[in-house]
């Protein structure tokens, strides 16, 4: 039995690793990441671009497991170890950036992130030793696709639930035989149904595989949510429930990948495939076509006519594109229905902004977890606000227009949106909602939002102007500063002809718009309407009052909105 991971159990969140290469592209401390001053250094990098959060941290453990994660996915030359039979020189200035590295940190979409993902983890190989002494090369993207595999072969669906990855995948090889390994899966699942107690089922299988590696339960757990979040990056796996399962569409895909038993030959070989990149069965024409045709048929079946496929495909290069293009359709449609399930699910919505609102990280929320990853909260932040709206329906444009932010194929979000213009711009029948969201506290608030939401709401209006649609704007966050309520009750922009707009825009706390949210879905009341009647009642207040009793006037208009739709919620604090 073998415990292997693939990142780095303090980088879980594999695509902020994307955000550590562009903080170091920008930076003079490429290939000065070692020693004490190259840690602290590093360290002090990431937690300066927000990219962690810094604690006490006397041994600047960050920045040496940040440069640990990206070496070992190829995103940095790792150091050659001696008696490798290598110098550092064939292999690549130490702890600069490879190829691959240069073409994460290029990549703009999603996909094109997590190509870069699937080439590193399809190039990363693990040693392992067998009893005899000799030491063999293990892919674990390859292994965990074979089970994935043989798992819907055996059992219908290529899935496998998160204690399952935790005791089956990550304890086993190349070495191991993949239809037994299917088979001991398919049993553990009707012994753990027929369980009285799964909690006690579970915890005794994790104290009895960490006996047998000297190691503890929670090391299991740990290892198997880094593992998938690193497997889920390739953008062939995603969540089902706790565990995951192959994304139906890219099957082909994997199994074509997951067939390859190419390995590198020699020390030189694995280092550079690594930092290049590994080579995907996509790169050749015939399986190239093979994927696309596949991809086609699959799109067929959901309804989704596809002319583009129709032009005389050119080399792998030119097919990719056209598969690329297809995937973004398929995936517009699933994100459509997404969407339309966020009406079912407002509790969860609500349930998600109380967690942000009380900076917490994770809690219990009916049969499973939530997480707001600390660094990753501003995200999370806006995201939630997204499918509250969504939660609201009647949209005019698309799930996929209203945000400016990438979510991945779990529909979660991908970094922040960019500051070109609002966070969500929510577009209805007769109106327009400009949502923008901020952590950002006390006076600094006003200095960073004061300006760019002001703006983007009156590029808006101006956008809208033709169509007569009038445009709102609506700033959550945890608290609202005096000087930020201040700048949005005068609410006036002068254009570049000085004519000037006079911009409607709330700022509310992320406690008093869940409460008003919760208490219409409560009493059924929930709509796009029925948040513009609160922002144009709470508008009302600002010509007779300044900035601290705007604030207080929002309250109450949102106390007594909220008491009107669910008189139960009347005695709720909103703060």
């Amino acid at each position: 039995m073998h415990l292997w991971y693939i990142g780095n159990t303090s980088v879980r969140s594999a695509m902020r690793l994307r955000d550590g290469l562009v903080a170091l592209a920008a930076s003079p401390l490429q290939g000065n990441l070692r020693g004490k001053d190259g840690d602290l250094a590093f360290r002090n990098l990431l937690g300066e671009r927000g990219i962690v959060s810094l604690g006490d941290d006397d041994t600047y453990s960050v920045g040496r497991k940040w440069r640990s994660a990206l070496n070992k996915l190829g995103f940095l030359y790792p150091k050659v170890e001696s008696g490798s039979g290598l110098t550092q020189a064939e292999v690549g200035p130490m702890d600069s950036i490879t190829p691959n590295g240069r073409r994460l940190i290029n990549s703009e979409s999603v996909p094109a992130m997590q190509e870069c993902f699937l080439r590193a983890l399809a190039a990363q190989y693990i040693e392992i030793a067998k009893p005899d002494g000799e030491v063999i090369l293990f892919s674990p993207l390859k292994h965990t696709l074979k089970v994935l595999l043989k798992l819907e072969a055996v059992t219908g669906e290529a899935s496998a639930s998160f204690i399952e990855m935790a005791l089956f995948i990550q304890t086993t090889t190349s070495q191991d035989s993949i239809d037994q390994l299917a088979e001991d899966i398919a049993s553990f699942r009707k012994e753990r149904r027929a369980a009285e107690s799964v909690k006690r089922f579970d915890s005794g299988h994790y104290d009895r595989a960490a006996e047998a590696l000297k190691k503890t339960g929670q090391t299991f757990r740990d290892y198997a949510d880094c593992n998938q979040r690193y497997l889920k990056a390739t953008g062939l796996i995603q969540s089902k429930g706790r565990g995951i399962i192959l994304i139906p569409e890219k099957r082909l895909f994997a199994e074509l990948l997951a067939d390859d038993q190419t390995v590198p030959r020699t020390e030189l070989e694995r280092y550079t495939v690594l930092c290049n990149g590994a080579a995907l069965p996509t790169d050749e024409r015939g399986a190239a076509l093979e994927v696309l045709n596949d991809l086609r048929r699959k799109a067929g079946a959901m309804g989704i006519a596809f002319e583009a496929a129709e032009r005389p495909p050119g080399g792998p290069a030119d097919i990719a594109v056209l598969r690329h293009e297809l995937e973004d359709l398929i995936f517009k449609r699933k994100e459509i229905l997404y969407a339309g399930q966020q009406a079912g699910q407002w509790l969860e919505i609500c349930e998600y902004m109380d967690l942000i609102a009380a900076r917490g990280e994770r809690r219990k929320f009916e049969d499973f977890e939530i997480c707001v990853p600390r660094t990753e909260a501003p995200a999370y932040l806006e995201w939630v606000l997204w499918r509250a709206f969504l939660a609201l329906g009647q949209l005019a444009n698309k799930p996929y227009e209203a945000r400016r932010f990438k979510i991945d194929q779990d529909f979660l979000p991908v970094g922040t949106a960019p500051g070109n213009g609002p966070d969500l711009i929510m577009e209805f029948s007769d109106f327009v909602i400009a949502v923008e969201v901020t952590l950002t506290e006390s006076s600094r608030q006003e200095a960073v939002e004061g300006e760019p939401v002001r703006r983007h709401v009156a590029d808006l209006m101006m956008r809208y102007a033709d169509r007569n649609k009038p445009v709102y704007g609506l700033f959550i966050a945890n608290r609202i500063d005096s000087n930020t309520a201040e700048t949005f009750r005068i609410g006036a922009w002068y254009t570049k002809d000085d004519q000037r707009l006079s911009l409607t825009i709330v700022p509310m706390t992320l406690s008093q718009f869940r409460c008003f949210l919760k208490a219409h879905f409560e009493a059924g009341r929930a709509s796009p309407e029925a948040v513009r009647r609160l922002l144009i009642k709470c508008a009302e207040y600002r010509p007779a009052c300044e900035g601290p009793e705007w604030k207080r006037n929002i309250d109450q208009t949102v106390t007594e909105a909220v008491s009107t739709a669910c008189p139960s919620f009347k005695n709720m604090l909103l703060f």
